[in-house]
């Protein structure tokens, strides 16, 4: 087929030839009289894959040359390609979209004009910044139309991985935590020990705050400062036996956790929606979060306590993925703001 570069589109005079190119793969915009014209996107593919030659006033164009002339008029087209090139092989039939979501996909067998797409798409370089303020946008965006979003993230060798993103509403079985009475504790360095028995089995109970060793109940910091915040616990310094109140407690954390605000407000949001939290450390995140007992179930989320403004970079983001896929858990980032903790969840997908 032979087409002609006039600007950043190619347009197929000939009308058999540009109905044989859009009726197999529904590639370009149908013209009054037959014709048919192509993005830089499309033309390049079709080039690359031996179905399109296109001429210019300078002569002959290799796919190569294409990819030149649209990079000094779009950012980002090489990186597009890429994406557009790797869905169009897998049988995807993929239109353009509406900035800052790069690609319309549709279902295979569905077809412009007939089937509604399936996914929006955002064509990403690994060495781009990821801003979760602009993902839950994006996330909005696609969710108001009933649009799946994916994210494909290119990497230095070209490869593509896809994660499909959605805003997650993690909830548990707890019931509203209630003591008969404070339990009592001592502070010691980076957590709190419970000596009596019974406040143990109580804390225990339901609820699963701390754990056993031995005869005695060790709480995180953070459980302790949600407890005294509660009402149900009081702790003494394990050195001078003294009382230690709320604000005390919280700024020892502080110190040995400069983040422990956030991790603290994200903690008693779980909470509040029925989870058994616990540390995610030996995951590489704040937390583990269960819906029931986590001697009976297994943690369903792994949630990492972010900053409203947060942004980070493609490959930290990529290994949280991994990893919470590698130990089938869902990985969770709460966006914690001054009213409200937002989560986002990131699964690797293979369309």
């Amino acid at each position: 087929m032979s087409g002609f570069l006039a600007g950043d589109e190619v347009t197929i005079s000939d009308p058999a030839e540009a109905s044989q190119i859009h009726n197999k793969g529904y590639f370009g915009v149908p013209q009054s009289g037959g014709g048919l014209k192509l993005s830089l996107m499309e033309a390049t593919y079709l080039v690359d894959s031996g179905r399109l030659e296109v001429a210019s006033k300078r002569g002959t164009l290799t796919a190569g040359d294409l990819l030149r002339i649209a990079h000094k008029t779009k950012v980002g087209f090489e990186i597009q390609y890429l994406v557009y090139r790797e869905l169009r092989q897998r049988g995807y039939i993929v239109k353009m979209g509406q900035p800052p979501l790069d690609f319309r996909v549709f279902p295979r067998g569905g077809a412009p004009n007939k089937t509604a797409s399936k996914w929006w798409v955002a064509a990403i370089s690994e060495r781009s910044t990821f801003d979760l303020g602009d993902l839950l946008d994006n996330i909005d965006r696609a969710s108001q139309i009933r649009k799946r979003l994916l994210l494909a993230v290119v990497d230095e060798e070209s490869d593509v991985t896809y994660y499909e993103v959605r805003r997650q509403s993690p909830a548990g079985r707890l019931k509203k935590l209630k003591l008969g009475r404070e339990a009592q504790g001592v502070v010691m360095a980076d957590r709190v020990i419970i000596t009596d028995k019974t406040d143990s089995d109580t804390l225990r109970q339901d609820h699963c705050f701390g754990k056993m060793i031995g005869n005695l109940l060790q709480l995180s910091l953070i459980e302790a400062v949600f407890l005294v915040e509660h009402g149900t616990l009081k702790v003494k310094d394990g050195k001078t036996n003294r009382a230690v109140g709320l604000e005390t407690l919280k700024r020892r954390a502080r110190k040995l956790q400069p983040d422990f605000d956030l991790r603290l407000r994200a903690f008693k949001d779980l909470k509040g929606k029925g989870l058994i939290v616990k540390t995610g450390f030996k995951y590489g995140s704040h937390f583990r979060a269960y819906e029931g007992d986590p001697d009976r179930n297994h943690a369903k989320f792994l949630v990492h306590a972010v900053p409203e403004h947060y942004k980070a970079m493609w490959p930290e983001v990529s290994r949280a993925v991994r990893l919470a896929h590698g130990v089938r858990k869902d990985i969770l980032l709460g966006r914690v703001s001054s009213d409200d903790v937002e989560y986002v969840s990131l699964t690797r997908h293979r369309p």
